[in-house]
């Protein structure tokens, strides 16, 4: 079957109603019945809860909190690289942005200037630049990190679709990540501008930072933008949590044109954990 064909019932599916189902069960306090839950869903992906702060299934109240678990001290060391990996999952794609365009799959880009939800002038700032797009699966730790140290200057809650975010996926739908529902995140460092996407699927109940709390829901269906200066300056240092997916997706991160050298040890589909090295200075 064609991965085009194979998204086809995605296209059919009542997915923002799915997504708010899900939501609501994950925050759902069920006792025995969540426990039960957060076993099974252990077993079945193979979670390796011996690297969590606390290992215990029956101690979270809720599979919100089990899946947004905080992991042991020391669990995820910070490399000495310039940046690092802010997250647990595996490579979609990574390399160079041709001029304004984002490799998605064979056959498929999108524009920076979509994936920041509009913005010309902010989008320009990427023009070939690079780019490394990662993917967190089910069993994987789903906080995300800082790749390098940086202060906060806007987020942006992008309206949009609720696909799936797995490869198949990324192969059989359009410029995916630059439609579904997203909470933009720009930031300066000491080497320039950089921004990290938080995108979110099908189930995926919500999007969380450390500054701001859960950004969705609510979905009021237009572009939300929040601006951060002065008073309201936020500096997160490498390898800081940022922010929680409340169910798994794809982190996008941008940088400009002579920023980043990428580690050549990272190739699309390869896994990676929180806090390796993602590159050098250019």
């Amino acid at each position: 079957m064609s991965d085009k064909l194979a998204v086809l019932p995605q296209y059919l599916l009542p997915k923002l109603a799915l997504t708010s189902l899900a939501g609501k069960a994950a925050s759902w306090q069920g006792g025995a019945l969540t426990t039960r839950m957060i076993r099974r869903f252990i077993q079945r992906y193979g979670v390796n809860m011996a690297e969590a702060a606390n290992p215990d299934p029956a101690s979270y109240p809720t599979f919100n909190e089990f899946f947004t678990r905080a992991l042991k001290a020391g669990a995820r060391p910070i490399a000495n690289a310039d940046y690092v990996s802010p997250v647990d999952g595996a490579i979609s794609q990574l390399g160079p942005i041709a001029g304004d365009q984002i490799f998605q799959a064979k056959g498929h880009a999108y524009s920076t200037t979509a994936l920041l939800g509009g913005g010309a002038a902010r989008a320009r700032l990427y023009e070939s630049g690079h780019f490394a797009t990662l993917y967190l699966s089910p069993r994987d730790y789903h906080r995300i990190h800082m790749p390098c140290a940086g202060r906060l200057v806007r987020m942006v809650h992008v309206p949009g679709e609720l696909f799936s975010v797995n490869p198949v996926t990324a192969r059989g739908v359009p410029g995916l990540f630059a439609r579904n529902e997203r909470v933009v995140c720009h930031f300066e460092a000491d080497f320039g501008p950089f921004v990290l996407v938080l995108v979110g699927a099908t189930i995926v109940g919500s999007m969380a930072t450390v500054w701001h709390g859960v950004v969705n829901p609510p979905r009021p269906g237009a572009l939300r933008a929040w601006e951060y200066s002065g008073a309201d300056a936020i500096w997160l240092e490498k390898g800081a949590e940022m922010g929680r997916f409340l169910l798994g997706s794809t982190v996008v991160l941008l940088f400009p044109a002579d920023t980043i050298v990428l580690n050549p040890a990272w190739q699309a589909a390869g896994p990676i954990r929180m806090g390796e090295a993602m590159g050098m200075r250019a």
